[in-house]
């Protein structure tokens, strides 16, 4: 028997906050450029050569009242106190953490690290 796919709908059956503020998400992805929407059971990646921003729902992992985590792939760490955390885990490559509670949070500031982050992942 084959399993079922990933689908946007199936990552966040049950979790219809999450699930709102994934399509703000995507639709300031969509104004960057062509890419690529990859569904996997831990995460959803906006893809062009590399993935370049990141979707997860952290209360599938851990206790959690935070409906979707925004994580953004950039060449440089940025300074911001937006991040809940920024990690380096390869060279020339920082994860930039942001919590989101509400599509109000994915401004004009969200959009310029999401188009450095996408420009970058060429």
């Amino acid at each position: 028997m084959e399993a079922m796919p990933w689908t946007v709908e199936r990552f966040f059956d049950g979790a219809p906050d999450a699930q709102e503020l994934y399509r703000a998400a995507e639709r300031l992805a969509a104004e960057l450029g062509p890419h690529e929407i990859r569904v996997s059971k831990s995460q959803i990646s906006f893809r062009r050569r590399r993935g370049y921003a990141y979707l997860w729902r952290p209360g599938v992992y851990v206790k959690s009242t935070v409906p979707l985590v925004l994580s953004l792939a950039l060449p440089r760490n940025l300074d911001s106190p937006r991040f809940k955390q920024v990690v380096h885990p390869a060279p020339g490559t920082w994860m930039h953490h942001l919590e989101l509670t509400e599509s109000t949070q994915l401004d004009a500031e969200v959009r310029r690290w999401m188009l450095e982050a996408y420009d970058a992942a060429g």
